[in-house]
């Protein structure tokens, strides 16, 4: 078996691994860490496959916005988390063996791909990868492009509108009724004795 198999599935049990870890783990930043792994994991199949552009996009907008935005949102619902918050060392065993992970997962990538051996074979080598995934995006696969990203608007308005909401205990301000209110019940003369001085 050549060596860029070997990797390939070894990244792919990594990515596997990670996935079982997002559905399996009780704590969300847990699953939030093990969805960058997996996500990592397959930016660096899609290295092995020499698509570069939709690695380096992989980790960018997913690992690098994406996750930030879950971060957010798991920390806006109303979900029970004063043991999430109680302290950040509960979380560093698990961001370090996540870290350690994608670092090992780089070097065997630049291992392999010192290696010289190539998956992918283009049938068009005339531009990159980025114009023939542009065109293709853009002519065969426009209408399931613009569904996608139809689909990402209704989960953002979602989201919003989850955040948003009343809460009882949340204190609200009227500002029609702070501007109807008059000077005399702004303020309250009290009348006092003038007092001398020593």
């Amino acid at each position: 078996m050549p060596i860029i198999e070997i990797v390939f599935y070894l990244f792919s049990g990594i990515a596997t691994l990670a996935a079982l870890g997002v559905i399996t783990s009780r704590n969300p930043v847990y699953s939030v860490l093990f969805l960058v792994l997996a996500f990592f994991s397959s930016a660096c199949i899609w290295l092995l496959l020499e698509a570069e552009f939709l690695a380096i996009v992989l980790v960018l907008v997913y690992v690098g916005a994406v996750m930030v935005l879950f971060l957010f949102v798991v920390m806006m619902l109303d979900i029970n988390l004063t043991k999430l918050k109680s302290g950040f060392a509960s979380y560093l065993p698990v961001g370090f063996m996540v870290a350690a992970a994608m670092a090992a997962q780089l070097l065997i990538l630049i291992w392999a791909r010192g290696a010289g051996t190539q998956v992918l074979e283009y049938g068009d080598t005339a531009g990159s990868n980025t114009r023939l995934l542009g065109e293709l995006l853009y002519t065969h696969y426009l209408y399931p492009f613009e569904i996608a990203g139809f689909v990402l608007l209704v989960a953002i308005v979602a989201a919003i509108s989850l955040t948003h909401r009343r809460r009882p205990e949340t204190k609200y301000q009227d500002p029609s009724r702070q501007v109807k209110v008059k000077r005399g019940e702004r303020v309250r003369l009290v009348p006092m004795d003038a007092e001398k001085e020593d």
